[in-house]
């Protein structure tokens, strides 16, 4: 199912894990794991937040994703099924039926 994930970082942990070289690694292991179709990085609500799109194709993986964020970053993660244009259309066509 494509997913939507949303890793937003508390600033300390992740000057922390930027200063300590933490951060670049996690993403790399991230990319690696999750194979993202589009991946984006902001500055939402004053912290480093990074946006992976991707297939997950097991929900068993969340936590091989997501506890390395948490343990370095402090982070908040959110894990959200999305769809896009294409999709919607589809699933919108199925309704008027």
């Amino acid at each position: 199912m494509r997913t939507m994930l949303r890793i937003s970082m508390e600033v300390e942990a992740s000057n922390k894990a930027i200063k300590e070289g933490w951060l670049p690694k996690l993403v790399s292991q991230t990319t690696e794991l999750v194979k993202p179709e589009s991946t984006y990085f902001t500055a939402d609500h004053g912290k480093r937040t990074a946006y992976f799109v991707f297939d997950l194709k097991d929900s068993s993986m969340m936590p091989q994703i997501a506890e390395p964020w948490f343990a370095q970053t402090n982070a908040h993660i959110d894990v959200m099924p999305v769809m896009n244009a294409d999709e919607l259309k589809t699933g919108l066509d199925r309704i008027k039926r």
